[in-house]
């Protein structure tokens, strides 16, 4: 992202509470924002509800409102629409997206967390545009909104002047890219480090790794396996050394994949040992010959070819972005 502030003065982020607000996806944000006046930020923080009263959270917590819809005067620098566990109705209420609409209109950047991109695709914000939620809902979106573009893993996607973001403390990493924005990596960074938080999540990271993608299974040889390749991504796991360890033959073992991970072992053991070589370029400063071998790639040129084929990317690429909080955005 570039670094755009906006004038010299303070930037004002405006948060939208209504009943049944999902508490996290209000207060994340604010957190974030309003740490980040402590390390250099300037930031103006205000809720905002419908008609200016209270509302009741999700969680049975009440939040005060600062003013209501019709009260807003100033421009939004920033304006963040929260999701809940109501959406269903929310996005049938004409005066509701109405609300949602008149405080976008006046808004620099219009941001959502979790399911308030159902709110935004149904003020019609989103046609046309690539956007994320939450995976519990990522399919629901796309069915209810076929303009919209779903990224179904993404942990939060910005597309010209609106940005949506994946669940719950996704809405962290989402104004953490915004403060990035605004007054640079330096900022962002000890936020993240004084709210215990990572800094190395950007929008396009998936929201689920590979050991958690695979189903709990019952058998109790394949979990054996599974926990072997995560706990050990560099070992040696090839088909007969897999077979080996569950006590079974490889075709034996090949078809316990099939069924229980709905893949190869070998697609399984790739993905894990990418994902732990991830991890390792976001973390640390190790060679690309160190890393390939400690996640089981063995050189560096196979571990190039795995990160091209699955990312797109270098790995050297794949580092230099994880020193910030973006992703690729479309103006």
């Amino acid at each position: 992202m570039n670094h755009k502030r906006p004038g010299t003065g303070p930037l004002t982020v405006t948060v939208f509470a209504f009943p049944g607000v999902r508490l996290l996806d209000v207060t994340g944000p604010i957190e974030v924002f309003s740490t980040a006046n402590e390390f250099g930020g300037r930031y103006q923080v205000r809720i905002v509800s419908e008609d200016g009263a209270e509302v009741m959270t999700s969680t049975g917590t009440r939040l005060s409102a600062d003013l209501s819809v019709a009260d807003v005067r100033e421009p939004s620098d920033v304006l963040v629409i929260p999701g809940g566990p109501e959406w269903e109705t929310l996005i049938k209420d004409d005066d509701f997206l109405n609300a949602v609409r008149q405080l976008n209109e006046t808004s620099r950047l219009t941001a959502s967390v979790c399911t308030g991109a159902f709110l935004l695709a149904a003020t019609g914000l989103l046609d046309g545009r690539r956007a994320a939620t939450h995976w519990r809902y990522s399919q629901q979106l796309a069915l209810r909104f076929p303009s919209v573009q779903v990224a179904p893993d993404a942990i939060f996607v910005r597309d010209g002047q609106l940005m949506t973001s994946a669940g719950v403390t996704a809405g962290i990493d989402l104004a953490l890219a915004v403060v990035e924005e605004h007054y640079g990596a330096d900022v962002a960074r000890a936020v993240a480090k004084d709210m215990v938080v990572f800094m190395q999540r950007p929008g396009g990271q998936s929201q689920f790794s590979a050991r958690c993608q695979a189903p709990h299974t019952q058998q109790d040889t394949l979990r054996r396996v599974l926990d072997a390749v995560a706990q050990d991504p560099g070992g040696n796991h090839t088909l007969t050394a897999m077979a080996r360890r569950a006590g079974v033959s490889v075709r034996h073992v090949t078809r316990l994949f099939y069924e229980e991970v709905g893949t190869t072992p070998a697609r399984y053991v790739e993905q894990v040992r990418l994902e732990a070589a991830q991890g390792l370029l976001e973390r640390g400063d190790d060679s690309m010959a160190v890393v390939a071998r400690r996640t089981g790639f063995g050189s560096p040129e196979s571990l190039r070819r795995a990160f091209a084929r699955h990312l797109g990317v270098t790995p050297g690429a794949y580092r230099a972005r994880f020193r910030t909080t973006g992703e690729d955005t479309k103006d």
